[in-house]
């Protein structure tokens, strides 16, 4: 399969494409590099440009045989799109449109968009399955609903295919280090607590009043590259799954909810070293939280999470000295 992956030089979409890889299909890159890096690309062919750019899709459609096209393209920092929601809508939302009519011109069926659970209004327990109610709850998780509620549609008046990966919150990095966090300061929170640990410095648990267990926040946390096999296993089971129905939703998470402050637990076990913690205000846009307990993607596309935060946490500490070489900090 000949795969095109839109923000594939970024964290989700550079892990995604090698496990496409090392699953034996070949992939194309598109990517402005806003926020991805070209050392994540190797010798993986590459067309520059914004997704919104018509004139340049035309031309990835016409020089590729492109079976399916992976969205991970997206802003996706949530307290940003309180502040700047029009960019992030404008980004988010009407950039895929012309990634869709491009599609629709150039006779590409299948479409894996990389959803978001924010999107999901929690329940008592924070626990949602595909059948959830939705409430998105920053302009950020709106866009994921939009661009949703836009695909269903389309897929009712196209001949193009959706599969929605609503993913949890990723963490970690490829096993074999060959791509990871990029960002010199994100706003991950695992890549908060490398970035406090490394540097011996405190770290902010933001939202400690939430009605969870010890009042953090609660998250699916959900290894980069489980979440990377999942977009793999969707597209081999990409024609099955869709065969009743156009358009199909997949939670992809670890069926296990965990707070922040058991996070930073786990990472003190795996460093070593005790963390210096406080407690502050939750962000702009964040919530509790919440976690899967589907089994649709094992039952439909035979994928399930098999690393732990714990993998996810010693995979990312092993990851700070080859980012160290390979991007310079």
């Amino acid at each position: 399969m000949l795969v095109l992956i839109t923000g594939g030089a970024g964290y989700i979409g550079s892990t995604v494409a090698s496990a496409c890889e090392d699953a034996g299909h070949q992939v194309v890159i598109l990517d402005d590099f806003s926020t991805g890096r070209r050392e994540f690309i190797g010798d993986r062919t590459l067309y520059e440009g914004d997704i919104a750019d018509a004139a340049l899709l035309d031309r990835i459609f016409s020089e590729q045989s492109i079976d399916a096209v992976v969205h991970c393209a997206a802003k996706i920092v949530v307290p940003e799109s309180v502040s700047d929601p029009l960019g992030y809508y404008e980004n988010n939302v009407a950039k895929t449109l012309v990634v869709l009519e491009a599609m629709q011109r150039n006779g590409v069926k299948r479409f894996l968009f990389s959803s978001s659970a924010s999107i999901y209004a929690p329940d008592e327990n924070f626990q949602v399955t595909e059948a959830s109610p939705l409430q998105p709850g920053s302009p950020y998780a709106r866009t994921k609903y939009m661009v949703e509620m836009v695909l269903e549609d389309f897929t009712r008046a196209s001949d193009v295919k959706v599969a929605s990966l609503r993913y949890f919150n990723p963490i970690g990095t490829d096993p074999k280090l060959r791509s990871g966090q990029q960002l010199e300061h994100p706003t991950h929170v695992l890549a908060k607590l490398l970035e406090a640990w490394s540097q011996k410095r405190t770290f902010t648990v933001t939202g400690v009043d939430w009605p969870t267990r010890d009042g953090s926040g609660i998250r699916d946390f959900i290894h980069v590259w489980d979440l990377a096999r999942a977009h793999v296993a969707a597209l081999e089971g990409f024609d099955k799954a869709t065969a009743d129905s156009a358009y199909e939703v997949f939670n992809i998470g670890t069926g296990n909810g965990v707070t922040v402050k058991e996070l930073a637990a786990a990472f003190e076990t795996i460093s070593g070293d005790p963390l210096d913690l406080q407690f502050g205000e939750p962000r702009p846009g964040d919530v509790a939280g919440v976690y899967t307990v589907s089994t649709k993607a094992r039952d439909v596309l035979g994928w399930e999470a098999q690393l732990t935060e714990e993998d996810a946490v010693r995979d990312a500490i092993a990851w700070l000295p080859v980012r160290k070489e390979l991007l310079g900090y």
